[in-house]
C-alpha cells in the first residue's frame, strides 16, 4: 500500500511538471513565438541629399546600426513620381571631388520615395561597421534612372565629408563685367577639410570659368595657391574640396580662414586675362570697419573722389582711391604724405597707380615706406594726406588731393 501510495505521489508531481513545462512553451507562442531577431541599438545619423536635376526633389539618408553588425540605410526622398525607378550608390570621396561606386543601394521606389539597403559589406566584399560607415570618406548619389545614370536627382555628402554647420562668406566683387558678382562660401567639413562653393549671378549658359586661390592680397597680387573647380557659366557655380595647396601641403578649413589670398575667377580657359569676378579671403577679407576721406579738385575742376580704407582681419588696410573724371589712358602715381596738404610734407606710403580708364587704385597697405608696420587704427589716425598726380614725367600737377586720418574734417 506504501509503495502503490508513493507511485501515484510521484506520478502526480511529473504530471505538474510537464505541465509547467507545457504552460511555459505556450506562455513563448503567446509571445511571439520564435526568439526575436536582430534589432536596431538606437545608433543613427541622419544627411540631407539635395536636389540635383529637379529642384523639387531633396530628402534624407538615414544610417541606423543594427545589433548584429548591420548598417540599415534608409533613403526618403519627397516629390519623386510613380513610375519612377532611381538606382542609388555611395561613392568614395566627397561629391565635390567625385568617385566610383562603392556600395550599391537598393533602388529608390518614385511611388514611395523610399529604399532601404541593409549593408555589412563594400562592393569589393570586404566588411564594413556602422562606426566605419558614419566616418566613410563618401556621398551618396540618387539617378533619374538605370537608362540615365548620367542625369541625378538627389546627392549629398556622408561620414566625414559632412559638413559641420561652421561657414563663412566672401563677397567675389565684378571686374571685367559689372553684372556678373556673387559669393565664395567656405564650409567647414567633419573631417577638418572644406567645401569651397562659388556662386555667381549674370554668366552666360557657355561659360567654363576658371578660378583659383591666389596668395597675397587682390590688390597686391601673387601666384596660385590651390586650383579650384571651373565655375559652370550655365548655373554660375562651382564647388571643390580643398584639403591641400598645389604644394602638396594640407590645409584646414581654420588654415584657409586664416589664409594670405584671394579668389580669381577668369574669362575663360583661354583668356585667363580678362577676370569676371575677384575677392579676398581669409584674414585678407574686410571687416566692416572703413573711413571714406574726399579727394578734391586741384588742377581739373572735373575730377574729383574718395579714397576709403577698410579695415582687414589680420588688422591692416585696404586703401581704395575712386576717382570721377579721369580719362582713358591715363596713368596717376598716387601717395600718401606726412602732414596735412595745406603744410606739406614728404611721402610716407606709396600707393598703386590710378587707372585712368577706371579712375580706380587699390593698395594694401601694412607698412610705411620706411619699413615701419602700421595697423588699420593707426591709418585713420594717421597726420597726412593724399596727392593723386597727372603723370609719372608730370609730377607737380596733382588732379586731386585730400586729407586723411587726424587732418580730416
Amino acid at each position: 500500500m506504501e509503495i502503490l501510495f508513493n507511485r501515484v505521489y510521484i506520478l502526480k508531481i511529473l504530471t505538474v511538471f510537464f505541465m509547467s513545462i507545457v504552460a511555459i512553451s505556450c506562455s513563448d507562442d503567446d509571445e511571439g513565438g520564435a526568439p526575436a531577431g536582430p534589432t536596431l541599438t538606437g545608433n543613427s545619423e541622419v544627411y540631407d541629399l539635395s536636389p540635383k536635376s529637379d529642384p523639387g526633389i531633396s530628402g534624407t539618408v538615414t544610417f541606423a546600426e543594427r545589433d548584429d553588425g548591420v548598417t540599415v540605410i534608409t533613403i526618403e526622398l519627397s516629390g519623386t513620381a510613380a513610375g519612377g525607378d532611381h538606382p542609388a550608390h555611395i561613392h568614395i570621396n566627397s561629391a565635390a571631388e567625385g568617385g566610383a561606386i562603392a556600395i550599391d543601394l537598393t533602388n529608390v521606389d518614385g511611388a514611395t520615395g523610399t529604399s532601404e539597403t541593409e549593408v555589412d559589406m563594400l562592393n569589393t566584399g570586404t566588411a564594413i561597421s556602422y562606426s566605419s560607415l558614419i566616418d566613410f570618406d563618401g556621398y551618396v548619389n540618387v539617378h533619374l534612372s538605370a537608362g540615365d545614370l548620367g542625369t541625378l536627382i538627389a546627392q549629398g555628402d556622408i561620414g566625414q565629408n559632412e559638413l559641420t554647420g561652421t561657414s563663412e562668406e566672401y563677397p567675389i566683387n565684378s571686374k571685367s563685367d559689372p553684372a556678373i558678382s556673387g559669393t565664395a562660401t567656405f564650409s567647414e567639413r567633419i573631417s577638418g577639410e572644406t567645401l569651397v562653393l562659388i556662386e555667381l549671378t549674370g554668366t552666360a549658359a557657355e561659360g567654363d570659368h576658371p578660378s583659383h586661390i591666389h596668395a597675397n592680397s587682390a590688390a597686391e597680387g601673387g601666384g596660385i595657391a590651390i586650383d579650384l573647380t571651373n565655375v559652370d557659366g550655365s548655373t554660375g557655380t562651382s564647388a571643390t574640396n580643398v584639403a591641400m595647396l598645389n604644394d602638396g601641403s594640407a590645409i584646414t578649413y581654420a588654415e584657409l580662414l586664416d589664409f594670405n589670398g584671394y579668389i580669381n575667377v577668369h574669362l575663360a580657359p583661354d583668356n585667363l586675362g580678362v577676370l569676371i569676378g575677384q575677392g579676398d579671403i581669409g584674414q585678407n577679407a574686410l571687416t566692416e570697419n572703413f573711413v571714406e576721406y574726399p579727394l578734391n579738385s586741384v588742377s581739373d575742376p572735373n575730377i574729383s573722389g574718395t579714397a576709403t580704407f577698410s579695415e582687414r582681419n589680420n588688422g591692416f588696410t585696404l586703401v581704395t582711391v575712386q576717382l570721377d573724371g579721369t580719362s582713358a589712358g591715363g596713368d596717376h602715381p598716387s601717395h600718401i604724405h606726412n602732414n596735412d596738404a595745406a603744410t606739406g610734407g614728404g611721402i610716407a606710403i606709396d600707393l598703386s597707380n590710378v587707372n585712368g580708364e577706371t579712375g580706380n587704385s587699390a593698395t594694401n597697405v601694412i607698412m610705411l615706406n620706411d619699413g615701419t608696420a602700421i595697423t588699420y587704427a593707426e591709418m585713420i589716425a594717421f597726420n597726412g594726406y593724399i596727392n593723386v598726380h597727372l603723370s609719372a614725367d608730370n609730377l607737380p600737377t596733382l588732379i586731386a588731393q585730400g586729407d586723411i586720418g587726424s587732418n580730416a574734417n
